[in-house]
């Protein structure tokens, strides 16, 4: 049995939470940054609810552990009549990457946007992160869009 056949992709649930909560802390770590147990409460019950304008969550699951996940909004565009879909943070544990976990996890965001009318997936990475860029580079495109936020 491969990786391939074994990797579950799946809808967050409630049962998720204590894994989640590591797994999102290391994606946190991993872009050097934390939250307040506030913000984590609040993203897992928007993750697991079933409000429209609220994120989506996957998960992919090996072997009974989640070793990856997929937050995901779909929001209106100016520019479109179909909503588009935002892919805000994709994490595999460091044991799998490289293994087709977020491949798998992307392909599953792809067909969630597909069946909801939203073709247009978009998603941002920090430019020193390579091992993920080289992924992005084989199932997606590189735009020429640099982002700016408001200045604290």
């Amino acid at each position: 049995m491969t990786l391939s056949d074994a990797l579950i992709v799946r809808p967050l649930s409630l049962a998720d939470r204590p894994q989640w909560n590591d797994l999102w802390a290391a994606y946190l770590a991993f872009y050097e940054t934390s939250h307040s147990q506030e913000v984590f409460e609040t993203s897992f019950v928007r993750l697991i609810g079933d409000n429209p304008h609220d994120f989506n969550g996957l998960v992919a699951e090996l072997d009974g552990r989640l070793v990856g996940l997929a937050h995901f909004l779909f929001h209106r565009h100016g520019w479109r009549v179909e909503n588009v879909c935002y892919l805000q943070d994709l994490y595999a544990i460091p044991e799998v990457r490289g293994l087709g976990v977020g491949r798998r996890l992307i392909e599953a965001v792809y067909a969630t946007a597909d069946a909801n009318a939203a073709p247009s997936v978009y998603w941002m990475t920090q430019e020193s992160n390579t091992q993920a860029r080289q992924l992005y580079d084989r199932i997606g495109h590189l735009t020429p869009f640099i982002k700016y936020e408001r200045a604290s």
